[in-house]
């Protein structure tokens, strides 16, 4: 493909075709950083001279799809639904961009656009995929804005696609995901049995309500489970490995850590986190709804303030935010880290944004900002 363009420079489809064969060949490891980059430099080159080229604008915004490049790619996510507009996948590939923004509402709104988009196209037979997707990433979008009913709506829907269409894998697969996620974002712990046919979310969400509820006896063995699970994987492929083995080993120093830290070892137990930060920072960047479901610097940064040890937390929501921005846990967790160390400006200001992602609440954290923004604006 690359003797091709230089053949044919300003040929847009054989440059799509070449950004398209570069952006298949990076791996899920990160170790494709400048394919990914390369790609959209073509991407971007082709919507210079045809801004509504669908390829282009689609491979744009998987190009950047990560923390740092996301802006890049902004203008492209902003077009894109329109490009396509009866394709599901089209109203639903923005979200890539607006996660890596902290852009709650679109990430919400796009995703009901491309689920609409899909059921309108969905014939009996059809695989359901595109549905799942929407449904998925909607849900994600949602529980950052604090919309807990709506939330709960899409796995309603999810549930109801499962039982009109039994057998089909990947939506089959996304349920436990969706479910172990709500009991993670809402923070409302809640156990499941632990069985061989237990998936790593419902393993995670278990481990850290178990720790929260006070069973550690159950956490323990979710940890076991996580690490004979980890274990068997190896890291032989590293490819399959970086894409699959590193969040179950990251999920297991979140269990073991937490865990370590409620039986009294808090010294190990951070240590274990720490470990699990590493493994997070070894995978490539962030894109989507976490994987973990529950990102580790978010999860460390809390055990550190729990731990009275608010600058080391600061550090691990700075960390959390920049490669997750605008999350409200993490968010919530740098303003008490703040506000423990006395930096009113800093904690306002994290008190502020909070109260911005999480307008019309009334959990105990948008009291918490209120009342924290209320005292500071009063002395």
């Amino acid at each position: 493909m690359d003797s091709l363009h230089q053949r044919y420079p300003y040929d847009d489809e054989v440059a799509a075709f070449y950004a398209l064969s570069l952006l298949s060949s990076a791996g899920p490891a990160g170790e494709g950083h400048r394919a990914n980059v390369k790609a959209g430099a073509l991407a971007r080159d082709i919507t210079a001279r045809n801004p509504r080229h669908p390829g282009a604008v689609h491979y744009t915004i998987h190009a950047f799809d990560d923390p740092v490049h996301a802006p890049l790619a902004l203008p492209a996510a902003w077009v894109f639904a329109d490009i396509a507009a009866a394709v599901s996948h089209a109203r639903h590939m923005p979200t890539h961009i607006f996660i890596q923004h902290g852009m709650w509402q679109q990430v919400s709104d796009s995703n009901q656009s491309a689920y609409d988009a899909a059921v309108a196209l969905w014939v009996p037979g059809d695989m359901a995929g595109d549905m799942t997707h929407a449904l998925d990433w909607g849900q994600y979008g949602d529980l950052q804005l604090g919309d807990y009913d709506r939330a709960e709506l899409w796995i309603e829907r999810m549930e109801e696609i499962v039982r009109k269409n039994p057998g089909q894998k990947r939506i089959i697969e996304a349920l436990p995901r969706v479910n172990a996620r709500m009991i993670l974002e809402t923070q409302k712990w809640q156990m499941q049995p632990i069985t061989d046919s237990s998936t790593d979310p419902e393993l995670l969400a278990t481990g850290i309500s178990a720790v929260h509820l006070g069973d550690l006896d159950r956490a323990r063995q979710v940890a076991d489970k996580l690490a004979a699970k980890s274990a068997a994987l190896g890291n032989n492929d590293q490819s399959y490995y970086a894409a699959t083995g590193k969040p179950i080993a990251v999920m297991h120093r979140s269990v073991a850590g937490m865990t370590a830290i409620a039986s009294g070892e808090t010294e190990k137990g951070l240590a274990m986190l720490q470990e699990g930060v590493e493994i997070a920072e070894s995978m490539r960047p962030p894109n989507g709804a976490p994987n973990p479901i529950k990102p580790v610097h978010e999860l460390y940064g809390e055990a550190l303030l729990s731990a009275n040890m608010p600058a080391e937390a600061v550090a691990q929501f700075s960390a959390s935010l920049a490669r997750t921005p605008n999350r409200p846990l993490s968010l919530l967790g740098i303003a008490r880290s703040y506000a423990a160390l006395g930096d009113e400006d800093a904690a306002r200001k994290a008190y502020q944004q909070l109260a911005e992602v999480w307008k019309g609440r009334d959990f105990p954290g948008i009291e918490e900002a209120s009342a924290y923004l209320t005292a500071v604006d009063t002395d």
